[in-house]
């Protein structure tokens, strides 16, 4: 399934996707799980799946307005330099004993077709685009072998970076207010199999700026999920972002910033 959550009619629900509709699950399926978080809270995923048969609206995607998967996600966690290239603040990134992980607040991300906002005092606004992980299940110090039954799926996210503020800060390079982006969807883990298995791909205004395999991260979607949980419980409805791969408009000579 893919499944967005979304406003309409003054209202905010979340349906699964099905070619230029969204079938709105709220409408079948809310009294009992009134949000897309709730759904997973609940473990409920295959009861959403069940309740697609069931009649109810039907509604075109041209008529809703696009929010975030999870318009008010738990938390959000980042993988930095988790892919072999040149780091966007100088150097090679080589292989880390240990993965770098920080924060990123929801309230600095825009939904699918979102405007991100152009920081007034910098410009050096970058693009990262990586694979999010969300989490479905729960669990403190889980093992690696079992951390992708842990998944509900999985989501594109760019992690909005400003790099003269990301040099002497991380929490301020990667929070300035609407600079990163989260969407369209979520597409359940048991549509995608081994996450390693996909490419990334980042589009800017139409051309391909990063391409890479899933496979190439330094740490993969089991050992993020084994980590972090061993310092911290994963709750449902946390997002990992994984990382993203060279290409971004840092590293370009000369460099590719982003622009209203």
């Amino acid at each position: 399934m893919k499944l967005m959550s979304f406003a309409w009619q003054g209202a905010q629900h979340y349906g699964a996707v099905d070619g230029t509709e969204v079938i709105d699950l709220t409408a079948r399926i809310g009294a009992r799980h009134p949000s897309l978080l709730a759904l997973l809270q609940h473990g409920a995923l295959a009861e959403a799946k069940q309740a697609l048969a069931m009649p109810g609206p039907r509604i075109p995607l041209a008529s809703v307005e696009w929010l975030m998967p999870f318009p008010e996600p738990r938390r959000i966690f980042c993988v930095g330099a988790n892919y072999p290239k040149e780091h966007p603040l100088g150097g090679q990134v080589s292989g880390p004993a240990h993965p770098s992980i920080f924060q990123k607040a929801a309230e600095n991300l825009v939904p699918h077709r979102g405007r991100l906002q152009q920081p007034t005092i910098s410009e050096q606004f970058d693009y990262e685009g990586e694979l999010a992980v969300i989490i479905g299940r729960g669990g403190t110090s889980i093992p690696a072998a079992e951390a992708l039954s842990h998944v509900a799926g999985y989501a594109c996210f760019n992690d909005g970076s400003v790099r003269d503020f990301q040099k002497h800060s991380v929490w301020a390079g990667k929070n300035f207010h609407r600079s990163g982006a989260f969407g369209p969807w979520m597409v359940t883990a048991d549509e995608i199999g081994d996450p390693a298995a996909l490419t990334l791909r980042t589009r800017l205004n139409g051309q391909e700026v990063q391409h890479t395999s899933i496979g190439r991260m330094f740490f993969n979607v089991p050992e993020i999920i084994r980590y972090i949980s061993s310092v911290t419980p994963l709750l449902p409805g946390d997002v990992i972002a994984t990382g993203s791969p060279e290409g971004s408009g840092a590293t370009r000579n000369p460099p590719r910033w982003l622009r209203p």
